[in-house]
């Protein structure tokens, strides 16, 4: 299950780049981010009235949603989308990336889970495969650039999502289940989004076409619903830090999408890069640790985690 979930991730989240594409244009992106996260939302809750679960939780709890509404399903994609206004999208999710090392050094911090050679290892080399696609960037780097901007609102973005990890993580170690706190956080998130999207937006508040529609729902139901659904229980039952090994690997997919749609022209150093951070996966991927827990094979030496409630 955990690696249906991780392939799910990879394959879902490197798309996701492509989509957001379709969500600019004449509607300011606020709006779109509420809409995306709304109807995630409703799905969601939906879907857990209907099989019956609980709903109904402390105000207390409710303030850890919003939180987590606010930093994964708002402000983070607020940066995302705006910076896809200035770097090709493939190039953004290789940013994104980079949540691989952040959420390592935040599981030292806030769970105090130990880091391994190997993790550092492989972090190391997929750090030095973006690095190396991105070189000619960080050689001009500009914020008054648009590629300087693009660059500096993913590495933010990506920040504040790890953050969001930190908090989807205590609250599912608390034995929230994924379903409910994912679509009770999405909900918040929307909301945060409300005051934006009416003040920001001069613009049409919604644009009927098969691009901005379709993108919307694709976000919304493969993105939102089974992407971060397949994500935040992979952080349930094997850390941050170990799930965000598919940063490393769907930002492959996203260029290929974007080589294909968006005319992107691969370099020797585009392939150089890319090659170091298929190795820096494959060298975290091989710990017989990490491979036993992606598996579910354990052995006595390692004992089972407690799974979070509705697993």
């Amino acid at each position: 299950m955990n690696a249906v979930l991780y392939v799910v991730t990879v394959l879902i989240w490197g798309s996701t780049w492509l989509a957001i594409k379709g969500q600019l244009g004449e509607v300011h992106p606020t709006a779109s981010i509420l809409y995306r996260f709304a109807l995630a939302a409703v799905i969601l809750l939906a879907w857990a009235r209907l099989r019956g679960l609980p709903l109904r939780y402390p105000l207390r709890v409710h303030g850890q949603f919003a939180l987590m509404g606010g930093l994964m399903f708002s402000t983070n994609f607020v940066c995302f989308y705006f910076a896809e206004g200035h770097l090709a999208t493939g190039l953004v999710s290789i940013i994104f990336a980079m949540s691989l090392v952040v959420n390592i050094g935040f599981a030292r911090l806030f769970f105090r889970r130990s880091v391994t050679a190997k993790t550092l290892t492989g972090g190391a080399i997929g750090l030095l495969g973006i690095a190396t696609v991105f070189w000619p960037e960080f050689q001009k780097f500009d914020l008054s650039s648009g590629s300087g901007r693009g660059i500096a609102l993913s590495a933010i973005g990506t920040l504040v999502f790890c953050l969001g990890n930190v908090v989807s993580g205590k609250t599912q170690a608390a034995g929230i289940p994924v379903i409910q706190g994912t679509g009770y956080a999405m909900g918040y998130g929307a909301l945060l989004m409300v005051p934006f999207a009416v003040f920001l937006s001069d613009g049409a508040l919604f644009e009927p076409t098969l691009r901005y529609t379709g993108s919307l729902v694709y976000l919304a139901v493969f993105g939102s619903v089974i992407g971060f659904g397949a994500y935040l229980t992979l952080l349930g039952r094997i850390g941050g830090e170990r799930a965000s090994y598919a940063m490393v690997l769907f930002p492959i997919v996203a260029l290929v999408l974007s080589t294909v749609f968006e005319e992107f022209h691969w370099t020797a150093r585009d392939l150089a890069g890319v090659a170091l951070i298929l190795i820096g996966n494959a060298v975290m991927l091989t710990n017989p640790a990490l491979l036993r827990r992606l598996t579910g094979n354990r052995t006595q030496r390692e004992p089972a985690e407690p799974a979070p409630a509705d697993k």
